[in-house]
């Protein structure tokens, strides 16, 4: 009678998550035209936008740079491109094979999805760093030091989760590279633009007031200007209990925990559901 091995039918949760992850962290080395080019939008973003509006939009702000006001907005845009990127690498994967081969291996799916997106997690981070870096060198202050710049890179990370699953999910359905890219640029800068990214939402038409309400970039945008600012500004939701930034924190973090659970859990599911169709 033969033994079942470990090896035979696939390692632990954990190992399935490492293997993942190193797959796809080797495979974004190997190409860094994709890094370049998802880091190329934010920095004209920043640098053009800071330079032509810089002095219109200080005056409207209260005692605040509007570099300062503008690195929180571009760290988000930066989470958003390259949580877009991920659907594009995956499509990728199925046009050569390799999903399909993914699928019918003993690896645990949740595992699958876990450690693509957290190759996807270290790469947004060396991102973010370079655009705050380069945000200092233009002139904007991080209020909180140097733990503030640490929580706003988490907290792109954990914004970035929900587009990453929803990247992941046109993938799956598509199962097209160019259908993909527009679906995800569809979405990603009509967001930017209804939402507190690049004014504030009073100087803002009412409707896109309403919009932004509703847009989950308003949630990741005011979470890392909080952090970056060291006071609250939130403005769609009225919050008092907490104190200072943490009135803005607190709701924030809520809502971006709950859309990385819902995404995540639609992703999973996507994949699962490819992967009893492709094996049938």
């Amino acid at each position: 009678m033969s033994v079942k091995t470990g090896d035979r039918y696939g390692g632990s949760f954990a190992s399935d998550v490492w293997t993942t992850f190193v797959r796809w962290t080797i495979k974004s080395v190997r190409n860094p035209f994709v890094l370049v080019v998802s880091l190329v939008q934010p920095i004209i973003f920043l640098v053009l936008f800071t330079q032509v509006f810089g002095g219109v939009a200080t005056s409207a702000l209260e005692g605040v740079t509007y570099e300062t006001y503008l690195v929180p907005a571009i760290v988000i845009q930066v989470a958003l491109v390259a949580a877009a990127t991920s659907g594009i690498g995956l499509v990728n994967d199925i046009e050569n094979g390799m999903f399909e081969k993914t699928l019918v291996s003993p690896m645990n799916r949740v595992a699958v999805f876990v450690g693509k997106t957290l190759a996807e997690v270290v790469r947004i981070i060396a991102q973010v760093t370079i655009v705050l870096s380069l945000g200092v060198i233009l002139g904007a202050e991080i209020a909180t030091g140097l733990v503030g710049a640490v929580a706003i890179a988490g907290i792109c990370v954990l914004f970035s989760v929900w587009f990453t699953a929803f990247s992941n999910v046109l993938a799956v359905v598509t199962r097209d590279e160019e259908s993909t890219i527009i679906g995800a640029n569809l979405l990603q800068l009509p967001l930017l633009f209804v939402s507190s990214a690049f004014l504030p939402l009073p100087a803002l038409p009412t409707w896109i007031q309403t919009v932004a309400t509703f847009n989950p970039i308003t949630y990741g945008v005011d979470a890392t200007r909080a952090v970056m600012l060291g006071e609250d500004t939130m403005t769609v939701i009225e919050v008092t209990r907490f104190g200072g930034m943490w009135d803005t924190l607190v709701p924030a973090l809520a809502v971006l925990v709950c859309l990385a659970l819902a995404f995540g859990s639609v992703a999973i599911y996507a994949i699962s559901r490819a992967a009893s169709a492709d094996v049938r």
